[in-house]
């Protein structure tokens, strides 16, 4: 498909401005830009869909990658709840996402893909063996032990780093 690319940049000219006016008023700055960057790659993939009076379909697609992006957070803040839950203890408040995905990221690729099987895509059981190509036996076993390198991990994330001494420093030069 050939794009229109002077039609394209007299578009962003135009009313790039005021989408990004319009995302400002109702996210932070960094996202606006993102806002704005996805309604013009819209834009750019449906060229013959703009109407001749361009704006409001502008907008119209900036409230959508706007909504887009909440559902996004809240879906982020519900797994960090829902793995958090797992941990034992009171649940995971979103606040403490920083930490769980400190702890997630030093996890086997192997058990951050059996947590996030469970609990985004709420599989367990026989669902997550066939995901895994395994029983539904070691799925579990999997899980129970990936919960468990999660719990760990998690309490190291929240420990204060450990004071270094300087006995040591001047015995290693």
């Amino acid at each position: 498909m050939e794009v229109d690319r002077p039609r394209l940049e007299e578009l962003f000219a135009a009313y790039a401005p005021a989408v990004r006016a319009y995302a400002r008023r109702r996210t932070d700055p960094a996202s606006a830009d993102d806002v704005v960057m996805e309604v013009f790659l819209v834009a750019c993939r449906r060229l013959d869909a703009v109407p001749a009076e361009p704006l409001p379909w502008l907008l119209g697609c900036a409230r959508r990658v706007l909504a887009n992006q909440r559902r996004s957070v809240r879906r982020s803040d519900a797994l960090v709840t829902r793995i958090g839950s797992t941990l034992g203890g009171p649940p995971v408040q979103p606040d403490a996402s920083e930490r769980l995905e400190r702890a997630l990221s030093t996890l086997r690729e192997s058990d951050r893909e059996v947590l996030l099987l469970n609990a985004w895509d709420d599989l367990d059981g026989a669902a997550l063996g066939i995901v895994l190509g395994c029983s539904r036996t070691a799925a579990g076993v999997r899980l129970h032990r990936a919960r468990r390198r999660l719990a760990a991990a998690y309490a190291r994330a929240a420990a204060p780093p450990a004071p270094h001494d300087d006995h040591d420093l001047e015995v290693a030069r």
